[in-house]
C-alpha cells in the first residue's frame, strides 16, 4: 500500500479519534482528558513527521 498526503492524514486522523474516544470514555476528569489528547496529539505529529522523513531517507539511500 503507498502512503500520500492523503491517506496518512485519513489514518492518522482515524487513529486518533479512536484514542480519544476511548480516553475521553474513561473515568478521569475531563481536564485530565484534554491534557492527555494533547500530549498524545503532539506525540502522534512528532511521530508521523520522524516516520515520513525516515521513509524519505530510506527511499533516496536504497
Amino acid at each position: 500500500m503507498k502512503f500520500n498526503t492523503t491517506t496518512t492524514a485519513i489514518a492518522f486522523i482515524i487513529l486518533f479519534a479512536v484514542i480519544v474516544g476511548g480516553t475521553a470514555m474513561s473515568p478521569m476528569s475531563t481536564s485530565t482528558v484534554a491534557m492527555v489528547s494533547v500530549g498524545l496529539l503532539v506525540f502522534g505529529v512528532l511521530s508521523v513527521v520522524i516516520g515520513v522523513k525516515h521513509g524519505e531517507y530510506r527511499a533516496s539511500h536504497s
